[in-house]
């Protein structure tokens, strides 16, 4: 049987029991490319089985020994760099150039922020002076459920399995059975680094089948799911009967404030940073808010960039957006930017359609929408495509309002040279990331929101917290002098 119609369960690439094959399907070219195999309940259980079996050894290595495992982790990834990219830009549209320099490095920046993260990690921490006969135990939460999206793939499958290995879990990896295949070449390099058997496991399958048989499992401890807020509301109902720890990355809404004294460039980089990616980032700036004394100058500008963002094959070389995931994302994207027209909004740039040189494959047209309200469909529902919408706002007062009524939270934005104003604006936007004049988060900085953007964060320190206990205990043994 082909490798890729495989699990990889007990250390072992094993086939199937049970199951329905599975095409993957090429965005470019609406052909399928592989086929995998949707695991069955008895191949999840094995799974299950494998890592619960796998736990207590695992919990008891000594920290330095998996911090070593992970750098090898490293090592191999690095090499198997351009596979991976190649792998990427075929099963989800991505061009191999942004395949090359965005999609495989946020995987290696993850494994190296985690890294150091875990050099100067405590699994052991005094309650405090006060106290000095309680200790503070982080402990491994024991089987964790990691169901990692199509988007941004070895972005969200790092920062799941890379913290769980060094927090002494065990593991069942379910990636997006759309693109399954770089979490499969993903699982050649822990198999090679030595990962032990049981130790990480992955069935390939969909959120009906595999998702909810493991999000439900009475031998799992912990989930740990990215994707759209519809299937983590399901995934939290389908735990709650084994009161297990459900951790959730959901959807988003980002609002980009943009005032009258925007830094220069602010405009060109709000524009590129929604559209990147095809505009399939939970994390995007899919809503912009200009200052009404500007708005007109900014519709005009946020155009011009839209119309020079080039779509084309992911497989080839240069600056473009290739198409989205899949024919469903694709109907998605059609049926928001239709109800953008039909609500009133004013279309500046795109529109329903396929660019006009392009009649096959899920390519969306970079469209902006200029004179949105807040109430409207495009500003309320996560569109996941290459659309903008853009929202005038008359004072500081009203952008924050219009920022916040939204039932997400991830990440919001800030355009302006006001320090003073800045720091407000950080304060008062719910979310859980504010991104101020495009200035990066730092390595480790936490990811993740609050509302319907989910709960828990991951990276850095925090990622790995996530998969820890705290364990209170008391009359700890004090060292006499």
């Amino acid at each position: 049987m082909e490798r890729t119609r495989q699990h990889y369960i007990d250390g072992a690439w094993v086939d199937p029991q049970g199951g329905t094959p599975f095409e993957v399907i090429d965005p470019a070219t609406e052909e399928p490319f592989a086929t995998i195999t949707l695991g069955s309940e008895a191949d999840t259980d094995r799974a299950v089985a494998a890592a619960r079996a796998a736990f207590e050894g695992w919990k008891e290595t000594p920290p330095a020994e998996r911090l070593a495992l992970v750098r090898r982790i490293l090592e191999l990834y690095d090499a198997r760099a351009e596979e991976m990219a190649r792998t990427i830009s075929q099963e989800m549209g991505a061009p191999i150039d942004f395949a090359r320099s965005q999609q495989v490095p946020a995987g290696s920046w993850h494994i190296r922020n985690f890294i150091r993260a875990f050099g100067n990690f405590e699994f052991e921490r005094p309650l405090g002076p006060h106290a000095p006969d309680n200790r503070i135990l982080m402990e491994p939460v024991g089987v964790a459920a990691l169901i990692t999206p199509w988007n941004w793939p070895m972005n969200q499958v790092t920062l799941k399995v890379i913290p769980a290995l060094l927090a002494g879990c065990t593991m069942v990896l379910k990636p997006s059975e759309i693109a399954p295949l770089s979490s499969m070449l993903f699982t050649e390099i822990l198999e090679e680094a030595g990962v032990p058997a049981g130790v990480f496991n992955l069935v390939n399958g969909d959120g009906p089948g595999v998702g909810t048989r493991l999000t439900g499992h009475p031998d799992v401890d912990m989930v740990s799911f990215t994707g759209s807020t519809r299937a983590g509301i399901a995934i939290q109902k389908n735990a709650a009967d084994t009161i297990k720890r459900v951790h959730l990355e959901l959807g988003g809404k980002g609002a980009n404030l943009v005032f009258a004294d925007a830094p220069e460039k602010a405009v060109k980089r709000s524009v590129l940073r929604c559209m990147e990616n095809s505009g399939q980032s939970c994390n995007a700036p899919t809503r912009m808010l200009v200052e009404r004394s500007v708005y007109d100058e900014v519709v005009e500008e946020a155009a011009r960039i839209a119309q020079g963002i080039a779509v084309g094959p992911p497989s080839e070389e240069g600056r473009h957006i290739g198409p989205v995931v899949s024919a469903a994302q694709f109907d998605k994207v059609q049926r928001l930017i239709a109800k953008g027209i039909e609500e009133g909004a004013r279309l500046v740039v795109g529109g329903p359609g396929r660019p006009e040189d392009m009649n096959r494959g899920y390519y969306v047209r970079p469209t902006v929408f200029a004179d949105v309200s807040n109430d409207m469909t495009i500003a309320r529902e996560e569109i996941f495509g290459p659309v903008l919408s853009i929202i005038p706002f008359e004072n500081e007062e009203e952008a924050l309002a219009i920022a916040n009524d939204t039932v997400y939270g991830l990440t919001n934005y800030v355009q302006t040279s006001d320090p003073d104003r800045l720091r407000r604006l950080a304060r008062k936007l719910r979310s859980g990331m504010v991104e101020m004049n495009w200035r990066p988060r730092g390595a480790g900085a936490p990811f993740g929101g609050i509302k319907q953007s989910g709960n828990g964060r991951e990276g850095g320190v925090w990622g790995i917290e996530e998969f820890l206990e705290i364990k209170s205990v008391s009359g700890w043994p004090v060292e006499e002098g």
